[in-house]
């Protein structure tokens, strides 16, 4: 199969055309793989989300909707009802539809969800959470880049305002905290360069599925506001959108292999990650 990159020489290869913006998604898939991130970014190739994907879009429009009610309003049966409310939504939306789950996994898909709405009550109560903004889209500049970010949720506490960004994925070991906290220090120095006052940055993990299938980890990761933790997630991103502005400036995007390969969704564009995933699966090329 020809693959859709192209067979232009880089030296002669127009210069690809960059995203207006870099998000801490976009950024994160670049330095996994740059013909992935072209793939998505600039070919603009469907990356249908899959059925965790849809999952964490569902809870994080749950939590959105019951923090817009009344504190005291703010009750797991209020949850409840909210998800019942969005769930033709969801059903409808075409992407899930695509999944053509059976009913059995449809069943647990729901479940899950439900656990994680229940993991975010674990550990937070929101009748306390003195709300600033919900799913706030910041778009602003860091150091020359171009950035933007949906922050989850800004609210209010003593000392200034708090970042908090939700995840229905497993926690990090404690080797990759670091990294998984990147993305809310870059929200944090996006929105200082607006004129917020930011004072601590969470990430709630709502739920990971322990030993048993009912079991539930809620995990919070909560750290203060950290200058040098900011700036050296702000000169990765300055740094990561240097290597795009390279190599868009010669079309030239080489693939990362490896056990990714067989779970994205354009390794039949791509000659090397569908080597890889037949190499891994012992596959005939």
């Amino acid at each position: 199969m020809e693959s859709r990159t192209g067979s232009v020489a880089a030296a002669d290869a127009p210069e690809v055309e960059l995203p207006r913006s870099l998000s801490p998604s976009g950024a994160s898939t670049f330095r996994q793989c740059a013909r992935r991130w072209k793939f998505r970014y600039v070919d603009k190739l469907s990356d249908p989300p899959g059925e965790p994907a849809l999952r964490g879009t569902f809870v994080h429009h749950v939590l959105e909707e019951l923090l817009a009610v009344a504190p005291a309003q703010r009750t797991l049966e209020r949850a409840r009802a909210i998800c019942r409310d969005l769930w033709p939504q969801l059903a409808e939306n075409p992407d899930f539809v695509a999944l053509e789950l059976p009913e059995a996994q449809e069943r647990a898909f729901r479940w899950n969800a439900w656990t994680d709405i229940e993991g975010y009550f674990q550990l937070v109560d929101p009748v306390e959470v003195d709300v600033v903004d919900r799913e706030r889209d910041v778009h602003t500049s860091l150091e020359g880049v171009p950035f933007r970010g949906i922050v989850d949720l800004v609210d209010r506490v003593p000392e200034g305002v708090r970042v908090t960004d939700y995840k229905t994925g497993r926690p990090p070991s404690q080797r990759f905290v670091d990294s998984r906290l990147s993305q809310v220090w870059l929200y944090a120095a996006a929105l200082e360069s607006v004129g917020d006052n930011v004072s601590e940055v969470r990430l709630l993990y709502l739920g990971e599925t322990g030993a048993g299938r009912d079991e539930r980890r809620p995990t919070e990761i909560a750290r203060p506001f950290d200058a040098d933790a900011v700036s050296a997630a702000v000169g990765e991103h300055r740094d990561t959108w240097g290597r795009i502005t390279e190599a868009a400036a010669t079309d030239c995007f080489e693939p990362t292999p490896g056990p990714l390969c067989s779970w994205c969704p354009y390794r039949h564009d791509c000659p090397e990650g569908q080597l890889e995933h037949q190499r891994r699966n012992g596959l005939a090329a």
